[in-house]
């Protein structure tokens, strides 16, 4: 028997957790996993190194990757080394603090190193030696011994803009425009509208020769406007997801986050539907508690040809975040009753 194929779409920590859910489930269902990575990120180290180097944002591939990351304990290391983050190095003279001087007092010049990713960096490097974000992210895989790939939904990074009701909370009723993905997840208003800059970069080749071949699609979860739907709003990526013969999975949040704030769990798979019409899924995965009433939920999986399924895929300590093991096990029956 083949193995089993499945693209998860998304970025940051949402994302992370799914891969990290399949890579459970990889043995026992023999799967084969790729992750097509958002390129908008503008906030962070990756915000800082787009804009002093150009490039893909590193950060999201970076979680993708340490997410596949293998189980030996040098690849282990590895991906603990690309999670380390540069602390602010003191004020005083000391190792690694770099000074100038101002009349007769020295001045700390600050420290480029402090808040960047180790991970961030190397990608950051690979992509200039390689020239090729795909070559660099293979590279990168094979360091940490990933089981599985990591792809960007685009070789271009892309913008991210909303149009937002209430941004300004001085003024409820008016709609500005918020620019720049970290601007649209801090947002406090309503999002009444997605768009990316340019708003049709091409796709990523080897992203779409994935979806192609996949057996199973999964979107979720994560923030919905600025990691999940942005992949609908690329023209090429929403032309193979819409024609692809893989079956299609929704793994709903655990709870509202600030860009989604006011948006019920219905209400986000209602905006799959309104930025992609002609989008099919086969099963909505949404934890037990989370859900609440299921009958709304239900409603708005059966509006996209979906089966719900609920499951207590939550950590234990009641923060809303999904148990890796717990989300494994709640996938195992679906992804492997359509083998």
């Amino acid at each position: 028997m083949t193995a089993t194929r499945v693209v998860a779409f998304g970025g940051g920590h949402g994302l992370s957790a799914s891969l990290r859910a399949l890579r459970r489930c990889a043995p026992e269902l023999d799967l084969d996993i790729t992750a097509v990575v958002t390129v908008g990120d503008d906030g962070g180290s990756s915000g800082r190194l787009r804009a002093e180097r150009g490039g893909l944002p590193p950060g999201d591939l970076r979680q993708a990757l340490v997410a596949l990351a293998g189980d030996h304990p040098s690849t282990r290391r590895s991906a603990a080394l690309f999670q380390h983050r540069f602390a602010e190095v003191s004020a005083g003279v000391g190792p690694g603090t770099r000074t100038g001087t101002a009349g007769h007092h020295t001045v700390p010049q600050g420290d480029g190193l402090a808040g960047h990713a180790v991970g961030n960096l190397v990608l950051c490097g690979l992509m200039e030696l390689l020239g090729d974000p795909v070559a660099a992210l293979e590279h990168a895989g094979a360091m940490l011994g990933a089981v599985g790939r990591v792809l960007p939904m685009s070789c271009q990074p892309v913008g991210i803009e909303a149009r937002v009701r209430g941004a300004d909370p001085a003024r409820p009723d008016d709609v500005d425009t918020v620019t720049g993905q970290h601007q649209v997840a801090v947002t406090t208003g309503r999002v009444e509208s997605l768009r990316l800059n340019p708003e049709a970069p091409e796709a990523c080749p080897q992203a779409l020769e994935a979806i192609g071949a996949a057996d199973w699609l999964i979107f979720g979860p994560g923030s919905w406007y600025t990691s999940v739907l942005p992949h609908l709003l690329v023209p090429e990526l929403a032309g193979a997801i819409v024609a692809s013969p893989a079956r299609r999975l929704v793994t709903l949040n655990l709870a509202a986050e600030k860009e989604t704030f006011g948006l019920s769990l219905a209400d986000h798979l209602a905006e799959l539907r309104w930025y992609l019409p002609e989008l099919k899924v086969d099963f909505v995965l949404g934890d037990s508690k989370a859900v609440g009433d299921p009958e709304p939920v239900g409603r708005a999986a059966e509006s996209l040809g979906a089966r719900l399924v609920l499951a207590p895929v939550a950590v234990t300590d009641g923060t809303p975040r999904h148990d890796p093991a717990a989300l494994g096990a709640a996938l195992v029956p679906v992804l492997g009753a359509a083998r």
